[in-house]
């Protein structure tokens, strides 16, 4: 029987591990064997600076948080040496990141998330990571919107121009 010393640490690492399961918006959960030190030091650091949480943890611990928090479906996951990857700020942010080492390192695998209330795949996250940036998107829905407005500001620079060329005065006459 452990010590209530380390009893009461593992409660706490339970604890943290529920709220912060309940706050994330995403949550991945990764095989980092594999990992040199380098490679786990950069993935570290890009995680950090796209603020997402990263944390190996106890399959037991994991599970047992998974369990508290609603997300019991993610008990399968909690196999092997296990990392989670999560955010509270950007959906997609930590998909983007494990999946760029993926990619890279063949040992490196991500196994699987969960994401509004329901489990997610490593397909399911492979494709989340292919999603643009924010201000790629921005600018796609700026385009789609000015769009129309430049097309039909064309057409009426083209209308007068030639009521310009033909000594025009009146519109309706070029319409005929």
């Amino acid at each position: 029987m452990p010590s209530s010393r380390i009893l009461d640490n593992k409660k706490k690492i339970v604890e943290e591990l529920i709220a912060e399961m309940k706050s994330a918006q995403t949550i991945l959960i990764a095989d980092y064997r594999g990992l040199t030190v380098e490679q786990d030091t950069a993935m570290r650091s890009e995680l950090r600076k796209e603020e997402v949480v990263y944390k190996v943890v106890k399959n037991t611990l994991a599970s047992i948080a998974a369990k508290e928090a609603g997300m019991g479906y993610l008990d399968p996951l909690f196999e092997g040496p296990t990392a989670i990857a999560y955010s509270t700020k950007d959906v997609v942010a930590p998909a983007k990141v494990l999946q760029k080492y993926a990619d890279k390192i063949e040992a490196f695998t991500i196994k699987g998330g969960a994401m509004e209330n329901s489990v997610i795949s490593a397909q399911d996250i492979k494709s989340l990571a292919s999603i643009p940036p924010k201000e790629v998107l921005y600018g796609r829905v700026v385009c789609g919107i000015a769009a129309p407005i430049t097309g039909f500001a064309m057409i009426l620079k083209a209308i007068a121009d030639k009521g310009m060329e033909t000594n025009t005065a009146n519109v309706a006459e070029l319409a005929v």
